[in-house]
């Protein structure tokens, strides 16, 4: 059983959560100018949407532990908004975002992630430890175009790296490639080391080693600094300078419910992989209050939003950083770098940091899943590569919506096929169904099959549902029908073993109810309007 994590639990081990936030804030960087690029907003904008997301979570969100910032899921659908009416309505739809994330908290929509199943949750991780991957590839490219890469109508597939080419040549190539590798044996060697291998988390000394091995050597290799500048001030408050009206309204609110809803379902997700690797169990509906706090201060301070960042979180896990000190630093370190130590930041080799998003992604993919997939059913085998593919090709929202409809779906069809009946005659000479399985809207086609006046030679017939469950109202519907049926053919038609509700809420076989007050089942089918019909 997991264990609740506590409201706030600041930290258990200070030095691990600051050294593994300082590795986090390391490597927060380089993403957040290049979302800042994905929104074609300026970089300072995902910069300061970093701080106020990792800041606010940290210390409201409900998962200790968790990193949130700019993330690229979120930018694909700001570019849009951006171009069209400008970045005042992206401040202004990220403030609306705000509002309806913490409204879902409120209202503890954040209980529904437990209803995405394991299958989906297989290919959301190996979905984004593969776009983790494309976007490191995008490093290795010889030049990086901001403009466009915000373009509206350029394509955002994270899979169209490979293809659009502008790759680098020959000994920048080989210098980059070797660096990454150099990083990522030091992550992966680092903590055999004695004592010293304890001590410092193996991702921040990665990059200390071969920052300092560039820096030393003089090598040349591209760098944070080529990305952009990272040198700013303190961010100032800043309200949105849009109109007032239902038009401004109707331009932010779709782009907000889109942005909300990426956000939480990045973030929920990202909590539940963190609670089974922690064996914790986070509060979901303070996360949807955290996450909606942050981007509401975002709007208020020219920031871009942001929600919870998968590989971030991973290597802050990895590190050691199990406290809410550790996202905490992560920010404050974060600001610190865009205020005091931006020309060091700037000197960072990128090849360090991708060798650690590597690393990232090798610890991410969940692995076990290509050994089970021809275990495991084929419809599961299917989910888990559907929504690996949707991640990719589209974006995390749609995979995670697409894969948990065709999860209902397989399970709504698998569960159609458990009607049968078993039949017999009872002392008084009565034929008598013994109903198996659930009957909703996908198994009556089944129930009309197996119960029919034409197949029923006596003229008194009982249909026994006590080792089966009425669940909706299309199941109500094929017993009125069925009834009417009976009716219709002289024949008389006893129902028995029917919970309360089914009493009520039916309407030409409620006459046919034997009520059994001991044997009677106890369920609710539609609550509220089963009272409404008992008044």
């Amino acid at each position: 059983m997991l264990r609740l994590v506590d409201r706030f639990q600041l930290t258990q081990n200070p030095k691990a959560d600051i050294l593994s936030g300082l590795t986090v804030a390391l490597a927060l960087v380089p993403e957040a100018i290049a979302f800042a690029f994905v929104a074609k907003v300026e970089p300072l904008v995902g910069l300061y949407a970093a701080f106020f997301v990792g800041l606010i979570t940290s210390v409201f969100g409900g998962r200790s532990g968790m990193i949130s910032g700019a993330t690229g899921a979120m930018a694909v659908a700001m570019v849009g908004l951006v171009t069209l009416y400008g970045v005042e309505y992206l401040f202004a739809t990220i403030v609306l975002t705000g509002i309806i994330q913490v409204l879902a908290g409120v209202f503890h929509f954040g209980k529904f992630i437990r209803l995405v199943p394991h299958p989906v949750m297989l290919g959301f991780v190996n979905g984004l430890a593969i776009v983790i991957f494309l976007a490191q590839l995008g490093q290795y490219k010889a030049e990086k175009d901001e403009h466009v890469m915000g373009e509206a109508d350029a394509p955002h597939s994270a899979i169209d790296v490979l293809f659009n080419g502008g790759w680098m040549q020959g000994e920048a190539l080989y210098l980059m490639v070797g660096l990454t590798l150099l990083t990522m044996a030091l992550i992966w060697g680092w903590p055999k080391l004695p004592k010293i291998g304890k001590i410092i988390p193996a991702p921040l000394a990665s990059i200390l080693i071969v920052s300092a091995l560039v820096i030393g050597l003089n090598l040349d290799t591209r760098t944070v600094g080529d990305m952009a500048s990272v040198q700013g001030g303190l961010p100032s408050f800043h309200i949105p300078m849009v109109p007032m009206t239902l038009e401004t309204l109707y331009i932010c609110l779709p782009i907000a419910l889109t942005l909300a809803a990426i956000g939480l379902i990045e973030s929920l997700l990202t909590l539940t992989l963190i609670d089974e690797i922690t064996e914790t169990r986070g509060r979901t509906s303070q996360e949807c209050v955290g996450q909606g706090l942050a981007n509401f201060t975002c709007g208020f301070f020219g920031a871009m939003g942001g929600c919870a960042m998968i590989g971030q979180s991973m290597i802050n896990i990895k590190s050691g950083g199990r406290g809410r000190l550790s996202g905490i630093t992560a920010a404050l370190a974060l600001l610190c770098f865009i205020l005091f130590a931006s020309t060091w930041i700037e000197m960072i080799p990128l090849a360090a940091l991708t060798g650690l998003m590597m690393m990232v992604v090798i610890g991410t993919f969940a692995w076990a899943s290509i050994r089970i997939m021809n275990k495991i059913p084929r419809e599961d085998a299917f989910v888990i590569i559907l929504v690996t593919g949707v991640t990719v090709a589209h974006d995390l929202a749609l995979a995670v919506i697409i894969g948990v409809i065709v999860s209902a779906l397989v399970y709504a069809w698998k569960s159609a096929q458990q009607v049968w009946a078993e039949v017999g005659t009872s002392a008084e000479g009565h034929k008598v169904y013994k109903l198996h399985g659930p009957l909703f809207f996908g198994s009556i086609a089944n129930f009309r099959d197996l119960i029919s006046p034409s197949n029923d030679a006596e003229d008194d017939v009982v249909i026994d549902f006590k080792r089966s469950r009425v669940w909706d109202h299309s199941a109500l519907d094929a017993i009125d029908a069925l009834a009417t049926k009976y009716q219709e053919a002289g024949k008389t038609l006893h129902l028995v073993h029917l919970s309360q509700d089914c009493q009520l809420l039916l309407k030409n076989a409620r006459d046919m109810v034997e009520v059994n007050v001991m044997e009677d089942p106890h369920y609710g089918i539609i609550t509220n309007y089963a009272r409404v019909v008992e008044k």
